[in-house]
């Protein structure tokens, strides 16, 4: 049987519990045996906001998975150049390092639903099946339009509206993740007003923040 791999991308600027969390549900609903995340190295949604250098982010990375049996960190983006586009991502990792296991795309419902606004989005569908995570606020049922009139229209939902598939493309699931109130954004503002941000992140990610004043003023610098 092919080897079932999720990927999550993203800046990680800080990893924080939500991403794990959101990653551990998502192996344990579809069965993956690997896990790679992969920190961004050149955003394209960050354009014009700093975040951390790449080093700091993986760094905090590793001391969040340490000990995790099949969570594991990918540098592809650092190692290619320009955007870190999810298609160049997925492609590489399809053609060069994975071309026989079947690769579990994991992604908000919020950005899902703005998909369409991506690099050559309809290419993933292509690439890799979505995992696509519950978000409070968005209907999932916004799915099924979203699919059909700017993917194909031969897109088939069940009547929970928890999986879409396809004929040709790759299917689309729909999780009901244990949703926490999280954000990066929040945890770097927390830590500039001097506030804890103890239980948002794991405990070495504190201690490496705090050791390094990542987030004490605005001295970071462009990825």
């Amino acid at each position: 049987m092919p080897q079932r791999v999720g990927i999550l991308g993203g800046t990680f600027d800080p990893v924080h519990i939500g991403h794990l969390r959101a990653a551990e549900e998502t192996a344990e609903a579809l069965g993956l045996e690997t896990l790679l995340f992969i920190p961004a190295a050149d955003p394209p949604h960050k354009t014009g906001k700093r975040v951390q250098p790449y080093l700091h982010r993986r760094r905090m990375l590793e001391l969040s998975l340490e000990g995790h049996p099949f969570f594991r960190i990918s540098d592809i983006e650092q190692q290619m150049q320009g955007k870190s586009y999810s298609v160049l991502t997925l492609r590489k990792l399809r053609r060069e390092v994975l071309p026989d296991a079947q690769l579990y795309f994991l992604v908000g419902l919020d950005a899902f639903l703005e998909l369409n606004t991506w690099w050559h989005y309809r290419e993933l569908f292509q690439l890799a099946h979505l995992a696509v995570l519950r978000r409070p606020g968005y209907d999932e049922r916004r799915m099924a339009d979203f699919l059909t009139q700017n993917v194909s229209s031969l897109y088939v939902g069940d009547a929970c509206h928890a999986r879409f598939d396809h004929p040709e493309l790759c299917s689309v699931h729909y999780l009901h993740n244990t949703h926490l109130e999280i954000s990066s954004t929040r945890i770097r503002r927390l830590f500039q007003d001097g506030r804890s941000i103890r239980y948002l992140v794991l405990p070495g990610v504190m201690g490496y923040i705090q050791a390094n004043q990542l987030y004490c003023s605005e001295r970071t610098i462009f990825s």
